[in-house]
């Protein structure tokens, strides 16, 4: 791929969903432009630009960034903040609180958003009150997979047995590692899954928040884009609510009012 074709590429991604691509990433971009130009019978990477580019093709846009987009993610990913959910419940609870509001960011294939969600169930022993939880992210691909909420055994065996017994339905008979488990409608129904594309706020969710988890996205954001982002966080926050960010982010740098509990917790100061 010519210089020229791969920065009008990183051009886009940065364009229309902030995503910035440095040269390391090049190699990366050619594997994953020649899945779409495969898919498209396009056998030219210049004449796949020119495709996109072209007036009429908004649905092959969402699909190049689908593909550009990086999804790693597992159930229970850095436990500590799942851990101070529940203790973010707890006091909430003793008040007598009914109503939570919680946002995952960048739900990816669904894993990070369940784990909140049976966080969640655990913490009121089932018995559940008004939770709503929306899972967002830009890549359609992975909302699909989400939203269907099937996952394999391996995938599912950080949770304990009572857990995946309480929360997931076994559709096959295979071995327990290549059995297929989905997440039965009491979690299921706590969830919302939208299309949202981080880098252009204003958001259209109204709000407050009582906690977002946006985790390991703000990586793939320069510091004008993560500016963005965090401003229109906290405008979303009820007052005395929780941003998390990933183990290796900060919002160090970043004008902002919240206040960090921990590294990588921070709260919205009343």
């Amino acid at each position: 791929m010519k210089q020229s074709i791969f920065n009008k590429f990183r051009g886009i991604a940065y364009d229309k969903a902030g995503i910035s691509l440095g040269e390391q990433k090049k190699e990366l971009v050619i594997a994953r432009v020649a899945k779409r130009q495969r898919a498209l019978n396009i056998t030219d990477a210049a004449k796949y630009l020119e495709y996109l580019e072209s007036p009429n093709h908004e649905e092959e846009l969402i699909h190049f960034l689908d593909a550009i987009s990086t999804n790693f993610t597992h159930f229970m990913r850095e436990k500590s903040h799942f851990e101070l959910l529940e203790q973010e419940i707890d006091i909430w609870k003793k008040s007598g609180r009914s109503r939570y509001r919680i946002w995952c960011a960048a739900s990816s294939s669904g894993e990070e958003p369940y784990s909140i969600a049976i966080t969640v169930a655990d913490a009121f022993q089932r018995n559940i009150p008004d939770v709503r939880i929306l899972a967002t992210d830009i890549n359609t691909t992975v909302l699909k997979k989400a939203s269907a909420g099937e996952y394999s055994g391996k995938a599912i065996d950080v949770f304990s047995k009572a857990q995946r017994l309480a929360y997931f339905t076994r559709l096959t008979e295979r071995d327990a590692e290549d059995a297929v488990y989905r997440v039965k409608p009491e979690i299921r129904d706590l969830l919302v899954f939208k299309r949202l594309n981080l880098a252009q706020p204003p958001f259209p969710m109204k709000g407050p928040i009582d906690i977002v988890f946006c985790r390991n996205v703000m990586i793939y954001f320069d510091r004008e884009v993560r500016q963005r982002l965090v401003s229109e966080i906290e405008r979303l926050l009820a007052p005395g609510g929780l941003l998390m960010v990933g183990h290796s982010e900060t919002l160090a740098g970043l004008q902002t009012g919240m206040k960090a509990m921990r590294p990588s917790v921070y709260r919205k100061v009343i």
